[in-house]
């Protein structure tokens, strides 16, 4: 039996699968959690991956890291790391992503150009926050990776140059997932100079070796990895309840969306992954049941213990700020709360609602080009939820089906590795077991158009507000 690893570096752990290369069966794993942060020194991450690699790797022939996307890591000329990573979810980048907006003339540009328009998560804006607000760091840089190149060139041993894949390549900005090259044309317009780039590998190709000798995978973005993991094919759409909230499905052709709510990114296989990201997801759980002073368990409860619509509560979850829509400084906000109302119950079931009402305006996004959705995949820690199980489907207006607990972007990463130790023109088959969630049996057409017009309000005064 040919072992295989899979990495995912998260933003709040790092998790590593061993696993069967033929079937994907997981034989041992193990887990080392990271600061709660929105910029990470490197290293912690090495850190990490040996605390949870200790032990797991004897007799494991390949590996791959899944990494957060969009992380800036910033490297001098010795390869040192010049400043700790500004994470997918640090928002300081805003100002500057308006500013490349306008400078290239527009969203259409944007979206024409690398088929993604610049917001504070994005590698592009943060170089450019980077160069203005840090100017003699700045001055150190000679290269820029992103976590997981960084931690793939650690594995080898810091020698050569780092490489990158497509899918986590078509996060950062400057490389065009339609074209398959680079835009150094953007990237200098970001920073004001050239700068290294990881060379970007073939999805099934070793890039490197271990210093014991394991083979290393190109690895690639969570997303893309949590894809391929799961198995997602034609009429699959995932939703993942996790730090944040994705909307992705593998298509065949690019996209193109100026509004900037689909990503146009590439996945792990050589096809495309549009996909919407929104920084609210399993924490608006999180948050609500501190708010009550109850476990998750029991927020869930009292969310069943409510109806649809939470009784007229609407809850706008933007309690980090948001990515998608573009509403970096928004804060959450409730609304239609009323002394009849003003109820535990109903405050559990309007976060419950809220995180996924956003979610479904994802979904509807990505079917609006041209994907065909036949089912919803739910997966993320907020996906075990009881009471999100019981909700989703009627939410998302489609059947719903919740894979077996499992490490997904970790098991892609693995399923990679399996891919580029055998070589083959696909990768291996591997089975993975799903249930089917309620079908929803009230109308929630009604819960989704007040949530629409409630954050329609909030983007029109976000907008008057910016332009006064």
């Amino acid at each position: 039996m040919a072992l295989v690893a899979g990495v995912d570096c998260s933003t709040q752990s790092t998790k590593i699968i061993v696993c069967d290369s033929a079937t994907g069966a997981v034989v041992r794993q193990g887990r080392a959690p990271h600061p709660d942060a929105t910029e990470v020194d490197p290293t912690v991450w090495w850190d990490a991956l040996r605390t949870a690699s200790d032990g797991l790797l004897d007799g494991v022939e390949a590996m791959a890291v899944g990494g957060q996307q969009h992380g800036m890591v910033t490297l001098d000329a010795d390869g040192g790391v010049v400043r700790p990573a500004l994470l997918w979810n640090d928002t300081r980048s805003a100002r500057a992503a308006i500013d490349l907006l306008d400078e290239l003339g527009g969203a259409q540009a944007w979206a024409d150009a690398v088929g993604i328009v610049p917001v504070a998560s994005f590698t592009i804006t943060k170089l450019r926050w980077l160069a203005e607000n840090e100017p003699d760091e700045a001055k150190r840089v000679e290269r820029v990776v992103l976590p997981h190149d960084w931690l793939t060139w650690k594995l080898a041993g810091a020698s050569g140059a780092p490489t990158t894949d497509r899918g986590d390549a078509s996060g950062t900005g400057y490389w065009s997932a339609a074209t398959g090259e680079y835009r150094l044309d953007l990237l200098r317009r970001a920073f004001g100079r050239d700068l290294g780039v990881p060379e970007v590998a073939a999805p099934a190709a070793i890039v490197g070796h271990t210093p014991d000798g394991i083979a290393l995978a190109a690895g690639t973005g969570d997303n893309m990895a949590a894809a391929l993991g799961l198995g997602a094919g034609p009429g699959d759409v995932v939703v993942s309840l996790g730090t944040s909230g994705t909307v992705f499905a593998v298509a065949e052709v690019p996209t193109a969306d100026p509004s900037g709510y689909v990503a146009n990114f590439a996945d792990a296989t050589g096809r495309f992954l549009p996909l919407v990201c929104t920084l609210n997801a399993a924490r608006v759980l999180t948050a609500a049941a501190d708010l009550l002073g109850v476990d998750l368990d029991r927020l869930s409860d009292l969310a069943l213990a409510s109806t649809p619509g939470a009784g007229g509560l609407t809850l706008l979850p933007y309690l980090d700020g948001e990515r998608t829509p573009d509403l970096p400084d928004e804060t959450g906000r409730l609304t239609g709360l009323t002394r009849a109302n003003a109820r535990p119950e109903n405050l559990a079931r309007a976060a419950v609602e809220g995180m996924l009402l956003g979610l479904a305006d994802g979904l509807d996004a990505v079917r609006r080009h041209g994907v065909t959705v036949r089912r919803a995949l739910l997966i993320g820690g907020a996906a075990m939820s009881p009471a999100v199980r019981a909700v989703a489907s009627g939410v998302l207006g489609v059947p719903v089906e919740v894979p077996a607990p499992g490490e997904y972007v970790a098991l892609g990463a693995a399923r990679q590795a399996a891919w580029a130790l055998t070589g083959a023109a696909e990768p291996p088959q591997w089975t993975v077991e799903a249930e089917r969630a309620p079908e929803a049996t009230e109308d929630y057409s009604g819960v989704r158009d007040r949530y629409a017009q409630f954050r329609t309000g909030v983007q029109e005064l976000s907008s008057r507000s910016s332009k006064s």
